[in-house]
């Protein structure tokens, strides 16, 4: 077996990090024009189109963990995913939102609430399903990963009830909320606004390949340099190959909101942070074993992060908060106190 140096692993690892990002910024500007010419709504659009799209990597990590077997880091990087993505929001707010008003301020919808219950509600299904036998497992499904299935498809059509039959009305918005979410304006360059829907697909379906191609290779040279290095795989997953596989998330909500399209941004974290639980039913599926009751102690630490940090932005959202300190709204302060502050616990939970 070929044993590559630890420098071309690196190597290897940039490269594919550097794809994604390239990748991602390709998928933000397409999306903007297929969601408005599909009509499906901000909101729904990121729950379905980036969501899906931008997870690409952490996609093509889980099926070659599953199928390789090597299924920690592949667990790490799901459940670490949805809490470094979550922290992307602070980012998103610090340099993507302009003027005085925070992100959840600005952004203002009733249809990102609703996919933050789902996240909450597809992340309390995980922490369930880790106390389930490990030898339930019916037709390569578990009823863990029928219920996390369920709760994102169940959340597909909330949110877009929330988006149609909205009950906040235009005279409940802030002022200086996002004007017209609905109207969507794409200014983005590379795929222009007049681009035909045709062009627009080809160019994000290429996008999206090479972000499934770039995962692969996140996952098999991740490890490598996971297993040269000493690193668990749970804390390898969750801090370095999450913060990668995150690269879609940042350049995508940046783009978007410094296109003022904050629900677009808001929504493509929180749509992504909803479909990556889908993935364990997708383990299970190439497997043929139950993964949730292998977790760790670690692995539920992070969803308990994830949670926490969740629903510190779905109070941002009721609540709206109206000043900024530091660039940033009092909800993104606590989301980046928090995750520092868990992320230094980890190292003890993962070596305990």
């Amino acid at each position: 077996m070929l044993v590559l140096p630890l420098w071309v692993l690196g190597t290897i690892f940039a490269a594919a990090s550097a794809a994604v990002w390239l990748a991602g910024v390709q998928l933000s500007r397409t999306a903007a024009v297929l969601d408005k010419r599909f009509g499906w709504g901000s909101a729904l659009g990121g729950l379905i189109l980036l969501a899906v799209a931008t997870n690409l990597p952490e996609l093509a990590i889980t099926v070659t963990a599953a199928a390789t077997g090597n299924l920690e880091i592949a667990v790490g990087n799901i459940l670490g995913g949805i809490a470094l993505q979550t922290v992307v929001l602070v980012l998103v707010d610090a340099v993507g939102v302009r003027g005085e008003r925070p992100l959840t301020y600005r952004a203002a919808s009733q249809a990102l609430i609703v996919e933050a219950v789902i996240v909450v509600a597809a992340l309390a299904a995980v922490m369930a399903g880790s106390q389930m036998p490990s030898g339930l497992v019916i037709a390569r499904l578990t009823p863990d990963g029928a219920l996390i299935a369920g709760i994102w498809v169940s959340g597909l059509f909330l949110v877009r009830r929330a988006q149609t039959g909205q009950s906040w009305s235009e005279l409940d918005r802030q002022p200086d909320a996002q004007a017209n979410p609905k109207a969507r304006a794409v200014r983005a360059t590379g795929v222009a606004a007049g681009s035909g829907t045709g062009a627009s697909v080809v160019v994000f379906a290429t996008a999206a390949a090479a972000t499934l191609a770039a995962g692969v290779a996140l996952e098999e040279s991740g490890s490598a340099i996971a297993d040269r290095t000493g690193l668990s795989g749970v804390l390898f997953g969750a801090t370095v190959l999450a913060l990668v596989t995150s690269l879609p998330e940042i350049s995508t909500g940046l783009a978007a909101a410094r296109e003022g399209e904050y629900e677009l941004a808001v929504s493509d974290i929180l749509g992504g942070n909803a479909f990556l639980p889908v993935l364990f039913p997708v383990a299970v599926l190439i497997s043929g074993n139950s993964v949730l009751p292998q977790a760790r102690p670690a692995d539920n630490y992070l969803t308990a992060l994830a949670i926490l940090l969740t629903v510190i932005y779905l109070l941002g959202l009721l609540f709206r908060p109206g000043h900024r300190y530091a660039r940033l709204g009092i909800d993104s302060l606590a989301v980046l106190v928090l995750y520092v502050l868990g992320m230094a616990g980890l190292s003890f939970v993962s070596t305990g």
